[in-house]
């Protein structure tokens, strides 16, 4: 079966979806058979930035690994009549489509709660929550005192994460491995960095997550979009000269790829 790899954030603004596109192109890249959804019906920045990359390589004749992404069927109008949930039947039905296909699916959820996303949330072998590295983004997982720091509580997401591994339990199927990522981090305001660290670590022990650090904050990811290019394709399309900050955010890549500790995969690039 594919492990199923989703991307999920109920705030938006953190670079998930630009997070999942170069994760998936990561692992398309050293070999591995990629399925690709995107279950933010409304914007599909994930589904657009794959179309990008595709219309890109027809143009310049450059071939390039490209993951296997795909839209839902159309919802079942005779879904209701049958009892049964018409989301949950196109996801289920993309999903049975790429699994003998491929060796990972990765899932990009929409910035806010749907249906699709929690269902998908239920699914996932591997969870990844990219966060701004801020206060102002660590309610997605907490709901903090004012006055000490502490956590008082999950936040509304984290309640829906615990709901969706008592369903994976429930059906005996593995825990969900959840890896939160400290997106966009800055270089100055060292000591708030340093008080948003250790308030992760104190929650990732009480709720039970991962903490690794994403993507710094960079104007190539950007530029990236529109052609459908990720860092490691820079050096092969010629793009752009590979200069040290490109350079830093390929081994930011490459950091985040082992750290999600994914079966069979080797980090090479």
């Amino acid at each position: 079966m594919a492990h199923i790899i989703v991307f999920g954030n109920e705030k938006g603004g953190s670079g998930k979806s630009t997070t999942c596109m170069h994760v998936a192109t990561a692992l398309a890249r050293m070999g591995h058979r990629v399925g690709a959804l995107d279950l933010d019906l409304r914007q599909r920045s994930f589904g657009r930035y794959i179309e990008n990359r595709r219309a890109w390589t027809e143009r310049s004749g450059i071939d390039l690994p490209i993951p296997d992404y795909r839209l839902l069927p159309e919802a079942d109008p005779d879904a209701e009549a049958r009892r049964t949930n018409a989301q949950d039947e196109r996801l289920t039905a993309a999903l049975a489509e790429l699994d003998s296909a491929v060796d990972f699916v990765v899932i990009d959820c929409p910035g806010s709660h749907t249906r699709l996303s929690q269902v998908a949330h239920t699914l996932a072998d591997t969870l990844v929550t990219p966060m701004n590295d801020s206060f102002v983004d660590f309610d997605l997982l907490a709901r903090l005192d004012p006055e000490t720091g502490k956590a008082k509580g999950p936040s509304i997401y984290s309640e829906m994460v615990w709901s969706a591994r008592q369903t994976r339990a429930q059906a005996g199927l593995k825990p969900i491995d959840w890896v939160v990522l400290r997106n966009r981090l800055g270089v100055q305001a060292m000591h708030n960095k340093k008080k948003v660290g250790s308030a992760l670590d104190d929650l990732s022990r009480r709720i039970g997550f991962r903490v690794a650090p994403g993507f710094s904050e960079r104007v190539i990811f950007r530029e990236l979009f529109p052609r459908g290019m990720t860092l490691l394709d820079l050096r092969d399309t010629g793009i752009d000269q590979l200069n040290l900050s490109n350079i830093a955010a390929r081994q930011e890549l490459r950091d985040l790829v082992a750290t999600l500790r994914l079966p069979g995969v080797q980090v090479a690039f």
